[in-house]
């Protein structure tokens, strides 16, 4: 029994065509739909994970020129400190010579002082010692030359020539 249709639209391989097709249409678009929504968050999710990892890479380079600013300025700092050390060190190195240089003058004027000191009283030693010796001396010749009457005369004259002594003082 085969049939033959005036129309086409009659047969009914020709709706069930149809009908395929529109489920095809249908189930294809929603499943267009669905793999596109998939694609775009995925799409979405990559993006965000790009600019997520481009932040990332920002605040890297961020800290990075932040680390190698601090380096340098500690390297800076370290050098200053350095260099203040060794100004300290070198003024602390010139006042010790200088305060050496005044010890040993100090104690060189003291020796001074002390060997002046020893020979003034050496000197005065030797004076007295002279002055001494001269007085025994004059004593022995007084005593040897001068008689009781040439003693008397002599206090006589000393005596007489006071006033004019006192005087001249």
């Amino acid at each position: 029994m085969e049939h033959h249709y005036a129309h086409f639209w009659l047969d009914p391989k020709f709706w069930v065509a149809v009908s395929f097709v529109i489920f095809v249409l249908l189930v294809g678009r929603m499943a267009w739909a669905k793999i596109t929504e998939a694609l775009d968050g995925r799409a979405t999710r990559v993006r965000a994970e790009l600019d997520e990892a481009a932040r990332l890479r920002a605040e890297a380079e961020a800290m990075r020129k932040q680390a190698e600013a601090e380096r340098e300025a500690a390297l800076r700092e370290a050098e200053a400190l350095i260099a203040r050390a060794r100004a300290e060190a070198a003024r602390l190195a010139q006042a010790t010579a200088e305060e050496a240089e005044a010890a040993a003058a100090r104690r060189e004027r003291m020796a001074m002082d002390r060997i002046a000191a020893a020979e003034a009283g050496a000197i005065a030693a030797v004076r007295n010692a002279a002055a001494e010796v001269a007085v025994n001396a004059a004593r022995q010749v007084i005593a040897e030359q001068v008689d009781a009457a040439a003693d008397a005369a002599l206090i006589d004259a000393a005596t007489a020539d006071l006033p004019r002594a006192l005087r001249a003082a």
